[in-house]
């Protein structure tokens, strides 16, 4: 019997691909789109490439009839609503930046996404993500790799999957580079294959994620103090949940020389700005550690990491602290260390694990 796969379909051009190569090497190919948000909203970055409103559906659905599959819409809107659109607000009250693609990945795409397909019959869940997975056959364990195409990987959103996890999952594409994938969907007649790229958040619209935060938190949000590093008042601030670390842009401030956020005091509502130096890091906590790939020996290990998506990753010392955190040591100054944002260990093309950046230690301007 042919071995049974749903295919993650949002209606763009690399989960269609998907369903296509995976028909093509002989599986039995199921298609099925998550409805998570009311209202299309174009397509997600490091996620499946969609919301899944009407029109994602509409092009998946026309997709998967064109390769003569089976389609559901399987409808996980609460449990998106619960599992990230709620952590995605409450983080920015705390005065930390969320990453709500990892989320969505660990609770809803990897989670509730998954237990349905077991309820379809299938044996694996095949996405469009750019990234691959290796098995260890010695030491029997599934290892999560970076994608053929550099500038497409998305392991970092995906550290949090277990072993059960990535021993279900296909993703097809980790060996492609995208601007193949587009190519090789034209000419099979995909009629998706020129989709515009993803959008940063999935469920939000508009260019700026302000008025959404307007009308989840009101009365949470409260205008406050912008201190310097000495504790001078240089302004006010509109509410912290409007401001990320390193952010220039946005701060209102006529100081007559370039200002950026370098700490947000959620305790007292209050924005710390400084110069460009301020924001470099080399010390931070990372709590809620996983591995993919246990240390061994001391604990001690030495990693490439990554702290955001787009972030090049430098080499860093990771020390244990406790049972799900870690110090971590970079060797040179890294801008802009964040909390709420995931760090990833890797070594060359690896994923050790990560966790979530608690708190910067040590900056360039405290050393």
């Amino acid at each position: 019997m042919k071995e049974k796969v749903v295919v993650a379909m949002s209606g763009g051009v690399d989960s269609s691909f998907t369903a296509f190569l995976l028909k093509e090497k002989g599986y039995d190919v199921i298609g099925a789109t998550m409805r998570i948000w009311g209202d299309d909203c174009g397509e997600a970055s490091g996620s499946l490439e969609g919301c899944s409103g009407a029109k994602s559906v509409e092009d998946a659905g026309r997709v998967a009839r064109q390769l003569g599959i089976p389609f559901h819409v399987i409808d996980l809107t609460a449990d998106f609503d619960r599992e990230v659109v709620r952590y995605f607000c409450r983080e920015y009250a705390r005065g930390r930046t969320p990453n709500p693609c990892v989320h969505c990945n660990e609770k809803v795409k990897f989670g509730a996404f998954m237990a349905r397909a077991n309820d379809l019959g299938a044996r694996y869940l095949a996405t469009g993500h750019y990234a691959r997975i290796a098995l260890q056959e010695k030491e029997g364990r599934y290892l999560l790799k970076k994608g053929k195409d550099a500038s497409k990987d998305q392991s970092y959103v995906l550290f949090t999957l277990s072993q059960a996890q990535l021993g279900r999952v296909l993703f097809p594409l980790g060996e492609y580079e995208k601007k193949h994938v587009r190519l090789k969907a034209q000419e099979i007649g995909l009629p998706v294959y020129n989709k515009p790229e993803s959008q940063e958040i999935c469920f939000i619209q508009e260019d700026s994620y302000h008025p959404f935060l307007k009308s989840r938190l009101r009365e949470a949000i409260e205008p406050g103090p912008i201190w310097d590093g000495h504790g001078n008042l240089l302004g006010r601030h509109k509410g912290i949940a409007f401001y990320t670390i390193g952010q220039r842009k946005g701060l209102g401030l006529a100081t007559g020389k370039a200002l950026y956020v370098t700490g947000i005091d959620a305790a007292r509502n209050a924005l710390i700005v400084g110069e460009e130096r301020d924001v470099l890091g080399d010390l931070f906590n990372v709590d809620s550690v996983r591995w993919i790939v246990p240390p061994e020996g001391d604990g001690i290990v030495k990693a490439e990491v990554k702290i955001r998506y787009n972030h090049p990753g430098a080499e860093a010392t990771l020390t244990p602290r406790g049972n799900d955190e870690w110090v971590v040591k970079f060797t040179s100054p890294q801008k802009a260390i964040t909390p709420g944002q995931a760090a990833v260990f890797y070594q060359e093309e690896t994923v050790l694990g990560g966790g979530w950046i608690r708190e910067v230690v040590r900056s360039s301007g405290s050393a």
